[in-house]
Parts: C-alpha cells; sequence; structure tokens
C-alpha cells in the first residue's frame, strides 16, 4: 500500500507504538521517533508503509544513525538494507562488557 503524500503519517500508524507521544493529526512527529519505534515494534507492512512515505534512503540513514537498537532489529535492519552492522552507530557504541544485574 503506498500512502497518500498529503496524509498525515500520525494517522496510518497505530497509537499503541507512540504511547508516550501525541501522533494525532497536525502534530510534528520527528522522523527519528517513527522510525525507531515501528522497526523495533511493528510489522513489516507498517515497516513498508513507513519507507513509501519517507523513503528507503531517509528511513535507512535514520536507522544507521539511531543510538540504539536492539539486536535482533539491528539483524533484521541490517538484511533488509543489505548493510553490514558496522555501518550502524549502535553496533559501534555498543557497550564493551555486558552489564549484569546486581542481585
Amino acid at each position: 500500500m503506498i500512502p497518500d503524500p498529503r496524509q498525515d503519517i500520525g494517522c496510518l500508524l497505530k497509537k499503541k507504538y507512540f504511547w508516550d507521544v501525541d501522533i494525532s493529526a497536525g502534530r510534528t512527529v520527528p522522523i527519528r521517533l517513527i522510525v525507531e519505534r515501528i522497526f523495533s515494534f511493528g510489522t513489516l507492512a507498517e515497516m513498508n508503509l513507513v519507507i513509501g512515505y519517507f523513503g528507503k534512503e531517509e528511513v535507512e540513514k535514520t536507522l544507521v544513525n539511531l543510538n540504539f537498537l536492539d539486536s535482533k532489529t539491528l539483524n533484521f535492519v541490517s538484511k533488509y538494507f543489505n548493510r553490514p552492522k558496522k555501518d550502524f552507530r549502535c553496533y559501534t557504541r555498543r557497550r564493551l562488557t555486558t552489564q549484569y544485574w546486581s542481585y
């Protein structure tokens, strides 16, 4: 489904991904937040909707510059956009030592 560019992206996405932000029509939401939440929690159809709305290059650039992506999302995005993990900021800025829970 190719979104209508005149329609607000907030109306096309589920509100449950933006529990702490108002994405109603007329509100500006940073692309970084939309891409991060949809690629972390959304479905493949919603990811394609975001790519269709913002453009593949813009979404890819946003994902590459994110400070954090969980390992499963990073692996998926790396394969989806055919880029090595080392290109992603969140991969190169990972902690070198594992933080354990203090009991």
